[in-house]
């Protein structure tokens, strides 16, 4: 319990930088600040569970109507049909974030040959979003459709 303290919040102007700004502690960057981009280093997949298409999809109709949930989205790229399932945020996982290394718990996945922004089976809408521009998605489907048991049997 916090007792006998009060805040006191004021707007000044200070000089800085060629204007006059207006707020609490605001300071231009300055010229020739370092911006390092430092990609991920691994994606460790603890595991990996693969479905038919269809059957994917007459699953996430059904929990979407028993939970009376919206409309759900789902992640293509490259003929794979993905959701990644996170750990959930604790210092062990930012550590490894800040070495560069993603954890997920687990991705499902299925062989979707041809990228739709919608489907509409059983009743339900599932939108697919085209993530092929992101390398490490590009990366993911590569390894997926090698493993994959149904690669031969694509669902288009």
């Amino acid at each position: 319990t916090i007792s006998n303290c009060s805040i006191s919040l004021r707007s000044y102007y200070f000089w800085e930088d060629w204007s006059w700004k207006q707020g609490y502690n605001v300071r231009e960057p300055k010229e020739g600040m370092d911006i390092s981009v430092e990609p991920w280093k691994k994606l460790v997949i603890h595991e990996v569970i693969e479905y038919k298409f269809d059957d994917w999809v007459r699953q996430i109709a059904f929990s979407t109507r028993t939970s009376g949930g919206g409309i759900p989205t789902m992640q293509w790229t490259n003929g794979i049909v993905f959701s990644p399932a996170n750990f959930p945020t604790t210092n062990a996982t930012i550590e490894e974030q800040l070495k560069g290394i993603l954890h997920w718990s687990s991705v499902s996945f299925a062989i979707k040959g041809k990228f739709e922004k919608q489907i509409v089976k059983e009743n339900a809408t599932i939108n697919l979003v085209d993530v092929s521009v992101n390398e490490i998605f590009k990366e993911l489907a590569i390894n997926l459709k090698k493993q994959s048991k149904y690669a031969n049997q694509e669902s288009d």
